[in-house]
């Protein structure tokens, strides 16, 4: 029994790690998104059968795809489908069928990173919307069923089980070609797919709504997608912009909560919790962005944000002045009212809360903020610092009746009770 279960868990690991470039090689063959998950479970299904009794094989990933074609080949046959379709197949099938699994294996690694790439653009192109790329690159690419995708997201099974399919759909009746698309197009389209990661990211890093402030099995899945975009197309420096700023604000992770699991803010955090082999690779990663495109890139300018902070022993020693100047170049490569909301906050930081209000006070009529939590926790946050507890009180309330997430809900509310406090505080004695 206890090889059995050893086998099981082998089966599940590989099957983690396979589980994309199984389906990319299949979905080159049959050109069908669904098809190929179809046939990736059913070579799933033979290797829950063969490998408790011939053992887990050498390459187990040629052996998934090895089959995964064999039952593609079944399939078109059994339905009779068109000839020239069958015959295709089974072309692809006898030019790709070396007589051992170390060629199988080899040949694989020349395939496979075409067919990621493939998949990847496919599953975030911008026919679809938003929503619907974030399910199915989590579903695709990360390997995540949908009830993990459902409870990730705080949506019921079946709304992401529609939108995965409705976007399957779209695809197929676009008739999007499975291909990785060339110069300018490539250009647009590499933006989609850096925007779904970065979206899967900041869901994982400040959760929107529920219970837990963090999901970090997002952040864990944005960044192994975005590690193998960078193995796969490694003279992007944006790709190397976005790993970096990704684990740079992953590794205070274990820092973020407490032992309740409440927010603790950046000032607040215990900075030896900081991972700091994260903070390397991050680092290293932004130096090679760097080196390839300078820092031009919107993620390699917060990468280069978030290094300041990365960089810093202890939040006194944070170059507050080098994130307000990093944060004028990002407002002017993307202008948008949440980058000058952070600039100001830079800025109070820098120079003090009296030079960054006048700043938050020109934000106000931006619409985008006007049922923004944050700029309401931040201004509350500047006027606490002034000393204007009245005002305080009242634009904490405001943030924490937008809050969707109970956490961050709940330490609003606290920090509203604080000025209270402050407002009525007894005299001291003399």
């Amino acid at each position: 029994m206890s090889d059995r279960i050893a086998t099981d868990r082998a089966i599940n690991t590989v099957w983690r790690v396979e589980q994309a470039r199984v389906i990319a090689g299949l979905t080159r063959m049959v050109r069908d998104i669904s098809l190929a998950e179809e046939l990736a479970q059913d070579a799933l299904l033979a290797a829950l059968k063969a490998w408790p009794e011939t053992g887990v094989p050498r390459n187990p990933g040629a052996w998934l795809m090895q089959a995964g074609k064999r039952k593609a080949i079944d399939y078109f046959r059994h339905r009779k489908m068109a000839a020239g379709k069958l015959a295709e197949v089974g072309r692809i099938m006898d030019d790709e069928a070396p007589d051992n699994e170390a060629a199988i294996h080899e040949q694989l690694d020349d395939e496979v990173g075409d067919d990621l790439l493939r998949l990847i653009f496919t599953s975030c192109h911008p026919i679809l919307p938003p929503e619907s790329r974030v399910a199915l690159t989590l579903r695709l690419i990360g390997g995540l069923t949908t009830e993990e995708i459902a409870r990730a997201f705080l949506a019921n099974d079946a709304t992401i089980g529609q939108r995965i399919v409705r976007a399957k759909r779209a695809i197929a009746d676009a008739g999007l070609p499975f291909e990785v698309p060339q110069s300018a197009e490539r250009k647009e389209r590499l933006a989609s797919v850096l925007g779904v990661l970065y979206l899967i990211f900041n869901e994982g890093y400040s959760a929107t709504a529920g219970a837990d402030w963090m999901r970090p099995q997002l952040c864990e899945e944005a960044m192994r997608v975005a590690r193998i975009l960078a193995g796969l197309m490694p003279e992007e420096p944006e790709v190397h912009g976005l790993l970096a700023l990704m684990e740079l604000q992953h590794s205070r992770a274990a820092a973020r909560i407490n032992a309740r699991g409440e927010p603790v803010l950046l000032p607040d955090q215990d900075r030896a919790l900081w991972d700091q082999s994260l903070i390397r690779r991050g680092l290293d990663g932004l130096a090679r962005a760097q080196r390839l495109g300078g820092i031009a890139g919107p993620y390699t300018l917060q990468a280069a944000i978030a290094a300041c902070h990365a960089r810093a022993s202890e939040p006194e020693a944070t170059d507050w002045g080098q994130i307000a100047t990093l944060y004028n170049l990002l407002a002017q490569l993307t202008p948008s009212p949440i980058i000058d909301l952070n600039r100001a906050v830079a800025v109070s930081m820098a120079e003090g809360p009296a030079a960054a209000l006048p700043l938050i006070e020109a934000l106000k009529a931006a619409p985008a903020l006007q049922n923004y939590h944050l700029f309401y926790g931040v201004r509350g946050d500047l006027l606490r610092k002034l000393g204007r507890h009245t005002e305080a009180n009242l634009d904490f309330r405001k943030a924490a009746d937008l809050a969707r997430n109970q956490r961050e809900k709940a330490f609003l509310l606290g920090r509203a009770e604080e000025e209270i406090s402050e407002t009525f505080e007894p005299p001291r004695g003399r």
